[in-house]
């Protein structure tokens, strides 16, 4: 092309030149292709040596081609390149302004990098900048090697590809993104947990999810097409209507929320909750999305919740009235009219007792829903089968059809319903019996139609009758004191005695609640009281008993002292106990199995917040519990975790076995010694302050605005807890969470029950001068502690603080065996100190202890597995035995598979995990050397498979014992290779071979053989 020609040639030529760009992006989809396409024409028409289009990081002020149009002989920029390499022209272009150059030597921008513009062929440059919302976005940029005078027209032509480039690749980019919306849309819309439809201006299904077909019965083909108010109940037909055209008449996406019921096909009645919204267009064609959750548990909750309520209210101003009411007959029409409105009865009545001519009969008393005159042409009941046992107190009398009761009917001179009574099929009746066991009457309740009084009603009634007994008996006494003359000394001596009785009971209340919130405060201190109390009476028995100088007087004195001491252990906990009571139909469970199976429930309770997180316990051992009541005990704490996680968090529900010993029974008096199942519920949500902990299970006690609960829930766990003969406790820090654990006894008569010798059996002290390091900053504990290990036989290193500690655990010439610290220190925590030690020694073994148990586990509500505590106050035996357990618990306790294969791997695991072992695992040498470098000391051994790759079992033995000199491997090898690898190993004796195929015994009787030989090494 010649840049001078003709403008006629040259308007002929740009058309040609924009018509060819037309013909060439037509019919490409992606923005990519496009801009190449443009480059290409624009670069051949102007007869440059390169052409591209390149996309924009004004911030990072660098350009990013994907593809550009080279001539013959020049290479391609793809990639990305930074401006400032190759001039200062870049302010420019964020300006908005076209570059343009004709020699890079002589333009001032490129002066300096004018080199490096010849290297890539750009001695002359057009750079045309494409701005979109004001920013810089892309660049349309051409390219010649040498200098080259660029004109207006072709500047101008330039321009315009740009523009038509810019404006057809926004337009595909648009379109990708709204296909991509769309396919979003669509992949939401078919997946969803909750029902989706769509609906058009007419209120027709133009299709539903799968979930909604389920929530209303109907398959999703069947539902299409047909109105969306086709299955609504019939009263909230007009309820629907006014919604959807609420709906039309708002903005697109602004939501209309209402609550109605669906009636499926099976007649079965569904609460929804609808959230109603236009998505698109307007009028006739307008388009609906509609989002349904089936709330019709909550429903049924909030129903039953307002009839307990409503019961409650009757019940308590029932109670009120009759207490006040001193009038006999008022007492029973009182209490007959709060029956009938509870029962749901259509008439009730208070038959009296009496003896007549003809034995005993009843008299019609009182009536409620029906006159007098209804009754007066029948005789009084009979000492039938019906109506036998309610006035002779045996006990309650219920029927759902009366007429076809076999009891009923079968009684001469009478065959059935008497002629003209009052319609009943449904039938109740309750004795009313007084305190010294007469009979006083009965109510009697009837209604025409079958099946009306419930299990819940006949309980009820048994509570008001138990009412009417009271007020009766108290009506009698002062009718009878008004017959008496009664005198107001009498009077006011009954009074005053009662007064007294409250003035006790609340006197009793306000000291137990007292007591309650000293014990929490105090019982650190108090054991670490005790703690010196009982070992040096303890220590001074053994001394005196050493050296023979114990007389009979002395070992009387100390013993008592000692017992004293026990009992005063005991008191803070026994103090905090009180019971529960409710009706339990107990059953062998496996608690993993159930909780598993809540899950579902207890994601649908939580909500899209909180993340639901359940950790079982392979080979748990069976409880004997309610299923059901176990089930709402976990999830009503997993509810009340859920409101203390109001923006969300994450819920830990895990389960292991536990054994409780004779220390800890007597500490808590009302859990006895044994073994147990315990379910720990742990959030991490707001947490608790003390006072807020002491109170939790007291019924009726809650934090929670009015309205928002009823303070029953933990109450209600706590009782169910009780009376399955289990045991719970809470563990909560403000800000840190709470974890609240649940300890169901194990069911023995599947399993043989455990030796409960005593702990004292056995004790040995140390015989290789073992180092401990004991951190107290209670001097008296302090002394004592120290004084009980080096009795042992162990060398101890002491320290008043964490500091302290850490001070003697740097200037330690060797290793310390194990730390044994407090919990609760000044400065630096127990938890804290251990963490900081083991950076210095990352095998080192901790004993915690604490004056308060719950103290110890102040993170989350829990310990971390493999952590040890022994409470305080603690004894000496006890002491030596739980030294012994954590220094000889043997380094095999996590262990970290290595095996490649996928489905050996997940048996070994298992295989281990059966038996105890935790366990984590690594798919080859490479991830299993990551995770040793980074485990600090977490783990106890190694199981190596003798693995194929160049990395095997060999070569990472090596590797781990270069990071861990006493480290147990324990290597699986195929039979052919066990000789080798063990001469191979032969002098590194925490190095063992096994030979597969193996069993879980065999893997564990290896590794216990493993460990006792490694650690005799160390």
């Amino acid at each position: 092309m010649n840049r001078h020609q003709a403008p006629a040639s040259w308007s002929a030529f740009r058309l040609s030149t924009l018509v060819a760009l037309n013909d060439q992006i037509r019919d490409l989809d992606e923005p990519a292709d496009v801009a190449f396409a443009a480059a290409e024409v624009l670069g051949k028409a102007m007869n440059v040596s390169r052409a591209g289009y390149g996309t924009i990081d004004a911030d990072r002020e660098t350009i990013t081609i994907e593809r550009d149009w080279n001539a013959p002989g020049i290479k391609s920029l793809a990639g990305t390149l930074q401006f400032r390499d190759y001039g200062s022209y870049i302010d420019d272009l964020k300006r908005g302004e076209t570059v343009v150059f004709s020699d890079a030597e002589k333009d001032p921008r490129t002066a300096a990098t004018a080199d490096a513009l010849k290297a890539i062929s750009a001695q002359s440059v057009v750079n045309m900048p494409v701005r979109e919302r004001g920013g810089l976005v892309a660049l349309l940029y051409l390219n010649h090697s040498t200098s080259r005078e660029w004109s207006p027209e072709e500047l101008d032509l330039i321009r315009d590809v740009a523009e038509r480039t810019r404006s057809v690749v926004e337009r595909l980019r648009a379109e990708t993104q709204l296909r991509e919306r769309e396919e979003r849309f669509r992949t939401v819309f078919e997946n969803a947990a909750v029902g989706m439809l769509e609906i058009d201006s007419d209120w027709n299904i133009q299709g539903a999810n799968a979930a909604y077909a389920s929530l209303v019965g109907i398959s999703a083909e069947d539902l299409t097409g047909q109105s969306c108010l086709a299955f609504t109940h019939r009263d909230d037909v007009g309820l629907s209507g006014d919604a959807l055209k609420r709906a039309a008449n708002t903005p697109h996406g602004e939501r209309i929320k209402f609550e109605k019921r669906y009636v499926r096909p099976d007649g079965q009645v569904v609460w929804i909750r609808s959230n109603l919204a236009k998505v698109s267009g307007e009028g006739s064609s307008a388009r609906f999305l509609k989002i349904v959750e089936d709330i019709t548990e909550a429903k049924v909750a909030e129903e039953e919740l307002e009839e307990q309520r409503h019961a409650l209210e009757v019940l308590n101003k029932t109670g009120a009235a009759v207490a006040a009411e001193l009038d006999t007959e008022r007492v029973v029409q009182i209490v007959t009219d709060a029956a009938v409105e509870l029962t749901g009865a259509a008439f009730g009545a208070f038959f009296y007792n009496v003896v007549g001519d003809a034995g005993e009969a009843l008299t019609l008393y009182t009536l409620s829903g029906a006159d007098r005159a209804d009754f007066e042409q029948f005789g009084h009941p009979r000492a039938t089968q019906v109506f036998a046992p309610t006035f002779k107190g045996e006990g309650v009398v219920r029927s759902d059809d009366i007429t076809s009761d076999p009891r009923y009917g079968n009684n001469p001179p009478h065959k059935g319903m008497p002629e003209n009574h009052l319609p009943v099929r449904s039938y109740l009746a309750v004795p009313v019996i007084s305190r010294s066991g007469e009979v006083i009457g009965g109510l009697f309740f009837g209604h025409p139609e079958p099946g009306v009084f419930t299990s819940e009603a006949e309980q009820l009634m048994v509570g008001l009758a138990g009412q009417a007994a009271i007020a009766v008996d108290n009506a009698r006494l002062f009718q009878a004191a008004q017959r008496a003359n009664q005198t107001l000394e009498e009077r006011i001596e009954e009074r005053t005695r009662e007064l007294e009785h409250a003035n006790a009971a609340l006197r009793q209340a306000q000291k137990m609640e007292a007591v309650g919130q000293l014990t929490g405060g105090i019982a650190h201190d108090f054991n670490n009281l005790l703690t010196v109390v009982t070992g040096n009476i303890d220590m001074a028995t053994r001394s005196l008993a050493a050296s023979g100088t114990l007389e009979p007087r002395s070992q009387r004195a100390l013993d008592n002292a000692m017992k004293g001491a026990e009992r005063a252990a005991s008191l803070t906990q026994r103090l905090l106990a009180f019971s529960r009571r409710q009706p339990l139909a107990p059953k062998s469970l496996d608690v993993d199995k159930l909780v598993v199976g809540m899950s579902d429930l207890l994601n649908r309770a939580l909500g899209e917040t909180v993340k639901l997180e359940i950790v079982t316990s392979p080979g748990l051992w069976r409880v004997e519990a309610d299923p059901n009541q176990l089930e709402s005990a976990i999830l009503n704490l997993a509810v009340n975790a859920r409101d203390a996680m109001p923006k969300g968090g994450e819920l830990l529900i895990e389960t292991t076995n536990a054994r409780l010993d004779e220390e800890y029974s007597a500490q808590h008096a009302e859990v006895a010694p044994g073994q147990y199942v315990v379910v720990c519920v742990t959030d991490t949500g707001t947490g608790m302050p003390k006072h807020i902990q002491e109170r939790v299970f007291e019924p009726f006690y809650t934090t929670k605005e009015p309205g928002k609960g009823t303070g029953l829930g933990l109450s209600m766990v706590y009782g169910f807890v009780k009376q399955s003969g289990g045991h719970i406790k809470i563990y909560s820090e403000e800000s840190q969470g709470t974890t609240i654990k649940i300890y169901l006894p194990r069911l023995m008569s599947e399993v043989v029950a455990e030796d409960g010798s005593s702990v004292t059996q056995g004790l040995e002290a140390s015989a290789s001068e073992e180092i401990i390091l004991v951190v107290e900053d209670d001097d008296d504990v302090r002394a004592y502690t120290v004084e009980c290990l080096r009795e042992l036989g162990y060398k101890v290193l002491e320290a008043h603080d964490g500091s302290s500690a850490l001070r003697l655990l740097e200037r330690q010439n060797g290793p310390v065996d194990l730390l044994f610290t407090d919990v609760v220190m000044p400065g630096m925590t127990g938890r804290e100190l251990a963490d900081e030690a083991r950076k210095l020694q990352p095998d080192l073994k901790v004993l915690f202890t604490s004056g308060y148990t719950r103290n110890a586990i102040v993170h989350g509500g829990r310990l971390d597995p493999g952590v040890e505590m022994i409470a305080k106050p603690f004894s000496y035996a006890a002491l030596a035995q739980k030294m012994r357990d954590v220094l000889d618990a043997g380094r095999t306790g996590r262990i970290l598979v290595v095996e490649e294969e996928p489905t050996v791997r997940s048996l070994t695991l298992e295989l281990l995990a059966g038996r105890g072992y935790g366990v984590e695992e690594a798919g080859n040498a490479t991830e299993a050397l990551s995770k040793i470098r980074s485990a600090q000391g977490r783990y106890d051994a190694v199981f190596i498979s003798d693995i194929a790759e160049k990395k095997n079992a060999t070569w990472l033995s090596g590797e781990v014992r270069r990071h861990h000199a006493d480290l147990p491997v324990l290597i699986a090898a195929e039979p052919k290779n066990v000789k080798d690898l063990q001469l191979r190993f032969v002098d590194d004796r925490c190095i063992a071979v096994i030979e597969k195929p193996y069993n879980g015994a065999k893997l564990r009787e290896t590794l216990g053989l493993l460990g006792a030989r490694c650690h005799r090494q160390s």
